[in-house]
């Protein structure tokens, strides 16, 4: 319902702050590479492939993979996680850990994964999402929104794509606290007086108060200089 902070989602009613949808995983198929030196990485690039690396398991697992295949999961404001398929029939879920771009052509160098595994703990940025509209804004107030990524620790199985962030009730100089996102699925790695959000006064609501009061101002006197004639016209002595 708008204008509600509250969803009705599988015959269940959830605040919208606790409401998650679990991460999505973009499929990776690559190919184990058996030498790393950096002639045979030179020429993966030339033929449009990417060197990675994945940490996290007994060793390191050197692979590639074709640039393309990292579309959807590299340009994306979004988070997801990996499932890295290779050539030898393992699967492996991931998550980014670090990227390298090219500083002229801006094309991707490396990539370095963190294998995931389940009932682990990781600590991952995930991005906030705005739920509704300010009574704030629409008064003329300014969103503020310092905090657009939150760091959160889970388990991959709970790592959600967005952390819904109920905007719907926040009047001019509201703030909106990462305690107030807290969910049991996972551990915002944040201090509680972290703000996520805010609705500060705006130039222009500000002149527009100061315009009122002077229009209030410039009432009062017109109706001051109102009262004081009155008597004076009361007091003129009538014509015989």
């Amino acid at each position: 319902e708008e204008g509600s902070n509250q969803y009705i989602y599988q015959r269940k009613i959830y605040n919208v702050n606790q409401l998650i949808f679990k991460m999505k995983s973009i499929k990776i198929k690559g190919s184990q590479r058996e030498s790393v030196g950096k002639a045979a990485t030179k020429a993966l690039r030339n033929a449009g492939k990417v060197p990675c690396v994945l940490y996290g398991g007994d060793k390191a697992i050197h692979f590639s993979a074709d640039e393309l295949s990292f579309r959807n999961l590299v340009y994306t404001p979004n988070v997801y996680t990996a499932t890295i398929e290779l050539e030898t029939g393992d699967k492996f879920k991931a998550m980014l850990q670090d990227i390298q771009f090219h500083p002229v052509s801006d094309k991707i160098l490396h990539i370095d994964f963190y294998q995931l595994h389940d009932g682990k703990e990781v600590t991952m940025e995930i991005p906030v999402r705005l739920i509704g509209t300010a009574p704030g804004v629409i008064a003329g107030g300014n969103l503020r929104f310092p905090n657009r990524k939150l760091k959160i620790k889970a388990i991959p199985e709970n790592l959600p794509d967005f952390i819904n962030a109920d905007i719907s009730k926040l009047t001019i100089g509201d703030k909106l606290y990462v305690t107030e996102l807290q969910n049991d699925d996972f551990t915002i790695m944040h201090p509680d007086n972290t703000v996520v959000v805010q609705v500060r006064m705006s130039r222009l609501s500000v002149s527009s108060g100061v315009e009122d009061e002077d229009e209030d101002e410039e009432g009062e006197a017109a109706e001051g200089e109102a009262a004081e004639g009155t008597p004076a016209a009361e007091g003129t002595p009538a014509a015989e």
